[in-house]
């Protein structure tokens, strides 16, 4: 299905030179003379390379077919990432840099989606928010303000800054876009 550059949203994945990339941003330009264009943020599914590109509002692109496929990760093992498929008990691995920033919130059990375009595994897809247990902190200061952070590292390596109450061994719920303190498990 064909799109035009003046119809993106974000979150729409296209063909741009054989590559599905997904938009992550975009903006409609009208300068003074001439016809309007798009200045767009894509983000390469296949690389995980962002860039921005211009593109005249007219230009016509076909939609990338991305597939999901719901998974549950098994393991880790020389920085490849095992997920199985828990009704053919097929297995995937993803590289660490397949994997990316979501690494820090993949642990045992948990069901995650995976990317595919054309039979080819581009990327993992992890739940909005999960919950981490809390490998590493300092223990409270008595007194001080409760809006008031610490440092703090998860059991799957993240660091991040958590209230004053959190200890060691606490569960807490994480946001996976952005890494941050959402509240106690």
């Amino acid at each position: 299905m064909a799109i035009e550059a003046g119809d993106f949203r974000t979150g729409l994945t296209i063909i741009v030179d054989g590559d599905p990339w997904q938009v992550i941003d975009f903006q409609h330009v009208k300068p003074g003379k001439g016809a309007a264009i798009l200045s767009t943020k894509l983000k390469n599914l296949k690389t995980g390379a962002t860039q921005e590109r211009n593109f005249n509002a007219s230009v016509k692109f076909d939609q990338a077919n991305i597939d999901r496929k719901t998974v549950t990760f098994s393991y880790e093992s020389d920085g490849n990432y095992v997920f199985m498929d828990m009704e053919t008990f097929e297995t995937y691995e993803l590289s660490e840099q397949q994997v990316g920033f979501n690494k820090y919130f993949i642990i045992d059990g948990l069901e995650v989606s995976l990317m595919m375009f054309e039979g080819d595994v581009l990327t993992v897809s992890v739940p909005a928010k999960v919950d981490l247990v809390v490998a590493e902190t300092s223990p409270a200061i008595k007194g001080a303000p409760s809006n008031q952070t610490k440092d703090a590292v998860t059991n799957t390596g993240l660091k991040l800054r958590v209230p004053q109450f959190i200890e060691e061994g606490e569960t807490i719920t994480v946001s996976t876009d952005d890494g941050k303190y959402q509240g106690r498990a």
